[in-house]
């Protein structure tokens, strides 16, 4: 696992985790958490080495090893490694929203913005969200139920805030209306899409190093 932590900032300040999961064809998962202050300064980051489920983990675990890979053995573990309690955690894999159960944290998926338009696929090695069949609305209220994309995936309640977009598993719906409370002020500015390409950027680079 590689780490990141800024030592020269270790005051409680709030701050807001970005966490995701890449998938490579050939090594399998890695995740990364990236812990940024309201201003967007990183003040810790975290990876994970690659996992990749042999075949008899495929069948044993069956539909359960999605959750149990993203939320459990990736999730879990890097916010684990965190020094801090952020105000919310954000992912841009909806996989990874099963760690909510396992943290005190709300969790939410971030979604492309209102009129952004959606590409075809998901760049390689990037895990995104579900492509959704209609607009959000267009009022901070306003939300809608949108179906998870993997059977028996939970439903989703999407809700805008600032110039972001994003959903709760419709059993966590309580997590929309704490997460609009927290993150209201900083949401006006703050572009949630952003850090999951510094995440995987600096995954990138570290698997470079280590070659």
């Amino acid at each position: 696992m590689g780490d990141f932590v800024d030592a020269a900032n270790t005051n409680s300040r709030p701050s807001l985790g970005f966490l995701t999961v890449l998938e490579d064809p050939q090594h399998g998962l890695f995740g990364g958490y990236l812990l940024l202050n309201l201003a967007g300064r990183p003040l810790e980051f975290h990876c994970t080495a690659p996992i990749k489920p042999n075949r008899a983990q495929q069948i044993l675990y069956g539909p359960t090893l999605e959750p149990f890979l993203y939320g459990e053995q990736i999730g879990a573990t890097l916010l684990g490694h965190s020094n801090r309690e952020p105000l919310a955690v954000l992912t841009d894999c909806q996989p990874v929203l099963s760690v909510r159960e396992l943290v005190s944290v709300p969790v939410a998926l971030v979604l492309p913005a209102v009129g952004a338009d959606m590409p075809a696929a998901p760049p390689e090695g990037v895990c995104r969200g579900p492509a959704e069949s209609r607009p959000a609305g267009t009022a901070d209220q306003k939300s809608f139920r949108l179906d998870g994309a993997h059977p028996g995936g939970p439903r989703l309640l999407t809700f805008e805030l600032g110039r972001n977009r994003l959903a709760v598993p419709e059993h966590s719906g309580d997590d929309r209306q704490l997460i609009a409370r927290r993150l209201a002020e900083s949401a006006e500015w703050f572009d949630f899409e952003e850090p999951f390409t510094r995440i995987r950027e600096a995954i990138a680079e570290a698997q470079q190093a280590a070659r």
